[in-house]
């Protein structure tokens, strides 16, 4: 029994079938596309499933990327996730970019001090959250500045990560210069890191809705003129 993994939440199309039992990635496709989440990822998934010669049938869970991230690109992935759960009646874990690349930089190596992922959020923001050298998780992630962001990252941290973690200005080591895990990494963090299947954005909406052009809205009672 395999795990499908879906990957959504940055610029990448990832897919991947992942034997829990074993540990390992059974098949997988990893393309950076930028956008275009919803046109490629069910070509992708069928792709997956064909290069592993398996069914639905023999899934024992869904995997997906929650955020932080794209809002189009998350929403793609949770929606798929869901879908697929509910259609097959399996169970989906949730789990952050933050915490795949954690999984990732921390894979076969243990730092002196804390990890601190740094992620580009846009809107002049970076999201961050701190990890133990074991992957304990330290803090909730959240939004800080990215002007002066590294006056956010913990004193005693040995080692940054991300594809923001040049922007803390830190003279410290740097690894995964990346918006989220390979999706090995996000397999693997699923693991061990488990949320429920909505998305997690840490920030906002861009759009905004319309206001010039909107009616007003008639009270109860109030006559039509």
């Amino acid at each position: 029994m395999a795990v499908l993994v879906l990957d959504t939440a940055a610029r990448f199309c990832s897919v991947c079938l992942f034997d829990e039992t074993a540990g390992e990635v059974v098949s997988a496709i990893e393309d950076e596309i930028g956008r275009g989440h919803a046109e490629r990822l069910m070509d992708t998934i069928e792709a997956v499933m064909a290069k592993a010669g398996t069914s639905f049938d023999a899934l024992s869970g869904i995997a997906v990327t929650i955020g932080p991230g794209s809002f189009t690109g998350i929403r793609v992935g949770v929606a798929a996730a869901r879908g697929f759960a509910l259609a097959r009646d399996l169970p989906v874990t949730g789990v952050t970019t933050l915490e795949t690349i954690a999984m990732q930089a921390l894979s076969g190596t243990m730092p002196d001090g804390p990890l601190a992922v740094l992620i580009g959020g846009g809107r002049g923001q970076i999201f961050l959250q701190h990890f133990a050298p074991d992957g304990t998780v330290l803090d909730a992630p959240g939004a800080v500045p990215e002007q002066g962001a590294g006056r956010h990252v913990r004193n005693d941290c040995a080692l940054l990560a991300g594809d923001a973690a040049e922007r803390a200005g830190l003279d410290l080591p740097r690894a995964v210069d990346r918006p989220v895990g390979t999706i090995e990494a996000v397999a693997r963090a699923a693991q061990r890191y488990a949320h429920p299947p909505s998305p997690l954005y840490l920030r906002g909406a861009d759009a905004k809705p319309q206001q010039g052009s909107v009616l007003p809205r008639r009270m109860a009672g109030e006559a039509v003129s």
